[in-house]
């Protein structure tokens, strides 16, 4: 016989033994779903769950369930939009309660309240209110619900902050393995530059830390020193012009340019342009790393030839004051006692060399690559500046001509001239030596061909044309056999002086005398005419072409270089 428990519900349901069972049962089924919803990290499943699970614990079905979705109520279910019920469950303004819609239906909403606010609604529908153990396990169901639907908002929380940590984790982790490189790349150049090691030391320090070839050149594209394989023979140079327009750009920016297959970065101290430090990166491999070794090493490179500019021009200036006062002269055993304190052997045969160039914006860059150009020539030599010259006193016998070509290479340009004086046996020869070589640049810029070297002991014939006590006669002589072409250039702004020179210092010859002059054969046929008719002598007779050729050197050596 089945037994029965005394009492009823207020729907005076009698609680028989299989009715206990039936309750058990709907509890033990809300239990396996809270737990289920408790594992799952989804809102919409979870609300699934819960819808799925009505029908079993009652004898209702689940209308509608929403979600709160960035502060806006937001259905999550397959059902058909209804704009009515949406406002209905809006009205209840975050309670649960009756749903009362036109079509008479009983509808219960249950607020998905937390402890993080209103987390969505479930709202139930049965052909009737459900009794009050129903409505409890419904009720239960929704707390449940609302429970899981905060673990999960929790969780949810905790993976973003968990990712966000782990980006943190991520870029601190970046920011010391950089800085790690970084401090590294600081101590290795530091100490290659505290060893006295120079450029070469950089050069290579710089390919260790970045594994690409380094080249440091001089301002002028003359290599330096290079670092890693593949350095080229003979090293590229660019051209004047272009090598400028590389510079230019390099200045605009504030980080090293890439130029063609290298990174360019400009060793500048202060505003003038000491060298430039490149990697050769012909793949554009170089990263973050690279740039940041290529901009300390460039840091490091300008200390360096700061330091190197400080000593040369400590240097200069004591070889300044033992230069200047050999060539206006002083007692020899103070000169040989000078010369041995700042390490120059002044026995033994010296020549004053003086060097003038065109076309450069300071007399600082002739006379740094005078002094580079007499080192790659094994030289002995002082250097100093004066009157806008650069004056070398050279141990042995000079090659002006190997000194012309060495400084147009360094210099980029050929536009410079070289005087060489006579040999000095002693001190007291400097001052001779000194003007000789004077003459003999003035006469190389004065001449046809302007650039280039002149030895004082090569001069022949205008080793008498001096300007000294005999400066009356040559004027004389000069007046005597140009006097009348002079006149006529200067009252017809024309040019026969210096067409008869050209003329003469061609040898008579047309067609090379037309081409330096850049006229016309014809033009140069009537100037000669116009000559013979103002002088009133025969070009072709001895005496007087020999007369005229030493006139008009004589006039080139008065007048000075243009």
């Amino acid at each position: 016989m089945t037994s029965t428990i005394t009492g009823t519900t207020p729907d005076h349901t009698v609680r028989t033994d299989s009715w206990w069972r039936a309750q058990l049962s709907k509890l033990y089924g809300l239990f396996v779903v809270s737990m289920m919803m408790f594992d799952s990290r989804r809102a919409d499943d979870i609300v699934q769950l819960a819808a799925t699970s009505v029908p079993s614990l009652s004898g209702c079905e689940v209308d509608a369930a929403y979600l709160v979705i960035d502060g806006a109520l937001t259905r999550r279910d397959a059902g058909a939009a209804d704009a009515e019920l949406d406002a209905r469950v809006g009205s209840l303004d975050g309670n649960s309660g009756r749903v009362d819609l036109p079509d008479g239906v009983w509808r219960w909403g249950f607020a998905l309240r937390g402890l993080s606010g209103l987390a969505g609604w479930l709202v139930v529908r049965g052909p009737a209110e459900p009794s009050r153990d129903e409505f409890f396990l419904l009720t239960a169901l929704g707390q449940q619900t609302a429970g899981a639907l905060a673990n999960a908002s929790m969780h949810r929380r905790e993976r973003e902050q968990s990712r966000e940590l782990q980006a943190v984790n991520t870029e601190l982790s970046d920011s010391v393995a950089r800085l790690e490189k970084q401090t590294h790349v600081h101590d290795v150049l530091s100490t290659i530059a505290a060893s006295g090691a120079g450029e070469p030391g950089i050069a290579h320090a710089l390919h260790e830390l970045t594994g690409l070839p380094v080249a440091i050149e001089d301002r002028f594209g003359n290599l330096r020193a290079w670092g890693g394989p593949g350095q080229p023979h003979p090293y590229p140079k660019l051209s004047g012009e272009r090598r400028e327009e590389m510079l230019r750009a390099a200045a605009t920016t504030p980080r090293p340019l890439r130029y063609k297959d290298r990174l360019v970065s400009l060793v500048k101290p202060r505003h003038e342009v000491l060298g430039v430090l490149s990697l050769v990166d012909p793949d554009g491999t170089a990263g973050r790393h690279e740039m940041f070794a290529l901009e300390y090493g460039t840091t490091v490179l300008a200390l360096e030839l700061a330091h190197q500019r400080n000593l040369a021009e400590v240097e200069l200036r004591l070889h300044r004051d033992l230069v200047d006062d050999l060539i206006t002269g002083t007692d020899d055993e103070s000169a040989f006692a000078r010369a041995d304190a700042i390490g120059h052997d002044l026995r033994g045969p010296h020549h004053v060399v003086v060097v003038r160039w065109s076309g450069l914006p300071n007399e600082d860059a002739v006379a740094e690559a005078a002094g580079r150009a007499a080192t790659a020539l094994k030289w002995s030599t002082l250097v100093s500046r004066r009157s806008g010259a650069v004056v070398l006193l050279v141990h042995g016998h000079p090659n002006g001509h190997a000194l012309h070509h060495t400084l147009s290479e360094h210099l980029g340009a050929s536009s410079g001239a070289v005087g060489v004086g006579g040999p000095c046996d002693q001190p007291g020869d400097f001052p001779r030596s000194y003007s000789e070589a004077l003459r003999a640049l003035d006469i190389r810029r004065a001449s046809r061909t302007p650039h280039g070297a002149t030895t004082f002991d090569q001069l022949g014939v205008y080793r008498i044309l001096d300007t000294g006590d005999g400066r009356k006669e040559i004027v004389a002589f000069v007046r005597e056999w140009l006097g009348r072409l002079l006149d006529y250039d200067e009252h017809k702004s024309s040019d026969l002086v210096r067409t008869l020179s050209q003329y003469l210092e061609c040898g008579g010859s047309y067609d090379e005398t037309a081409s330096t002059l850049m006229i016309h054969r014809s033009t140069l046929r009537y100037r000669l005419g116009r000559i013979r008719e103002i002088t009133d002598l025969d070009l072709n007779d001895v005496d007087s072409r020999l007369n005229l050729h030493v006139a008009t050197r004589a006039w080139q050596v008065l007048r000075g270089p243009e």
